[in-house]
């Protein structure tokens, strides 16, 4: 979407991180849609007229893993092209390279990066891709 205030989904069930992350990216310019669940944010995601510009995925949740999340997500055309950042706390190869082909578009190991480093690279990320989404390339594996 070209409107000044991108729309980020961010799904995390931990919730003073959930605050933290919700909190910083208002003050970056954001509009947020908190879920603590990915029940909640596919919930969501079927009652809202406006689809958000990404989703920031935590990879372990309660209710479900990103996995699984991602495989409902697919299920919905509308959905499915929502671009999807992952954002967590381990990051096996094999995991990576599932999302990624489940279409996530970047996987980011959360000790890693600040927050504000995380927030740059999803503003960085929705401004290069526009409403397609799909303009990632080799951006979507992580580089050393």
């Amino acid at each position: 979407m070209s409107k000044e205030s991108p729309t980020i989904m961010v799904v995390e069930d931990e919730t003073l991180l959930l605050q933290a992350i919700t909190k910083k990216l208002k003050i970056s310019g954001m509009d947020v849609l908190s879920c603590a669940s990915g029940q909640q944010a596919i919930d969501y995601l079927d009652s809202l007229d406006e689809l958000p510009d990404a989703i920031w995925l935590d990879y372990y949740l309660k209710d479900m893993n990103g996995l699984v999340f991602m495989e409902q997500l697919k299920k919905s055309k509308k959905w499915a092209a929502i671009p999807v950042l992952v954002v967590s706390n381990s990051a096996s190869p094999d995991k990576v390279h599932n999302m990624l082909a489940l279409g996530a578009k970047k996987y980011i190991l959360k000790a890693e990066y600040r927050l504000d480093e995380i927030i740059a690279m999803i503003r960085d990320f929705i401004a290069a891709n526009g409403p397609d989404g799909d303009t990632l390339g080799k951006e979507g594996k992580k580089e050393k």
